[in-house]
């Protein structure tokens, strides 16, 4: 009975208990996930803050010593290009005895054609004009006895008359002979070919067994002293400014080598079709410099104070040229500029930024006007 009496005012003490219980655990969760949402906030806050502010390269405008160079795109080119050919009469090449770059002296044999009809022709003339000569001096001496017996009257005037006319037609076969036997022996030499001068054969365009004639292709192309220039040409604004004498750069295509070259010829017309002059560069002989191979030179013909900026600085877009410029808060500008040129190290400006002023150097094209950076200098003009 004491149980049943003392249980129902026990129970509102423990819901009350219970409550505050409760109430206590949902403050301390409430509390809990408000620090927690704080937190991540400012996490956040921060990330957020670190993209909005790249960091970027710039560069300081300056200026820098900026030549003046004119581009000359040509060939190189042997600058006596000799053609060797057959002189005498045609005939079937019997022998060769050089090669395309080798290097001969004047009067070097290069090739010799068939000779077998040629040879025996010279021994018959040979021996004409060794008949011809003997009969010549019979006749001559047939004439002085003539004159020594004809004063006794042992022969008449008419006879020692034609024994003089004898001699002296004797006298003229012999020349006539020795003529056929100069013409024979000058076609025998004229069937070897000879190198004119001394230089470099650049190619050979026969072979054995071939039969060749006057007239014809070239058997060879001889370089004098193997001296090769380089044969281009000029944009016709661009000549005025060249003159005799200038150092050259000459570059092959497709090598980093240069080779020092000077002008030493200049067009004295220009093309109509094209408005191109030509330009003649002599080199040094060099046996990477062959005959054919495309090439080009720069000559510097001046030297100037440009202002010159990095080929990734300068953007272009639908509004024109333009660079994107660092304020002293940190902000970029768009600037429109004018490129005048193109140096070895960027391009050149002729107007439109200022010295010491800072010029984003890459990744213009990923900011926008206006955008604040964190600028990181890349380099300063000179």
């Amino acid at each position: 009975m004491l149980l049943n009496d003392s249980s129902p005012k026990a129970e509102p003490w423990l819901v009350r208990r219970g409550g505050w219980v409760l109430a206590a655990v949902g403050l301390a969760l409430v509390a809990v996930l408000a620090v927690r949402l704080t937190q991540a906030l400012a996490a956040k806050k921060q990330v957020t803050n670190k993209v909005a502010v790249p960091t970027v390269s710039v560069t300081q405008v300056g200026l820098s010593t900026v030549p003046t160079t004119v581009e000359i795109i040509g060939t190189i080119s042997a600058r006596y290009d000799m053609p060797i050919g057959v002189e005498g009469d045609a005939g079937r090449v019997a022998a060769l005895y050089v090669e395309a770059g080798d290097r001969v002296k004047k009067g070097q044999v290069l090739a010799r054609l068939n000779v077998a009809v040629l040879e025996p022709q010279v021994t018959n003339l040979e021996a004409a004009l060794e008949q011809s000569r003997a009969e010549a001096e019979l006749a001559d001496a047939e004439y002085h006895r003539a004159i020594a017996v004809g004063a006794s009257g042992a022969l008449s005037a008419e006879e020692t008359q034609r024994r003089k006319s004898t001699a002296v037609t004797a006298a003229a076969k012999v020349k006539v002979a020795a003529a056929m036997l100069a013409e024979g022996q000058a076609k025998l030499a004229r069937a070897e070919i000879r190198a004119p001068v001394d230089g470099v054969i650049l190619t050979r365009n026969v072979e054995v067994g071939q039969t060749v004639s006057p007239g014809g292709d070239a058997l060879f192309r001889l370089s004098e002293n193997g001296e090769v220039e380089l044969r281009g040409q000029v944009a016709e604004q661009d000549l005025p400014l060249l003159k005799l004498g200038q150092e050259a750069s000459v570059k092959l295509t497709g090598t980093s080598g240069t080779y020092p070259g000077t002008v030493r010829l200049l067009g004295a017309v220009i093309d109509p079709q094209t408005r191109l002059g030509t330009v003649r560069v002599a080199l040094k002989p060099d046996p990477n410099l062959r005959p054919g191979a495309f090439a080009r030179a720069e000559v510097t013909v001046s030297n100037a104070e440009r202002t010159v900026l990095p080929q990734t600085a300068v953007l272009t877009d639908d509004r024109g040229t333009y660079v994107l410029i660092v304020s002293a808060q940190n902000k970029l500008e768009r600037r429109a500029v004018h490129v005048s040129g193109i140096a070895g190290n960027g391009v050149t400006i002729s107007d439109g930024v200022k010295n010491k002023e800072a010029v984003v150097a890459t990744a213009g094209a990923f900011l926008q006007e206006g955008e604040v950076v964190n600028p990181v200098v890349k380099d300063a003009g000179a």
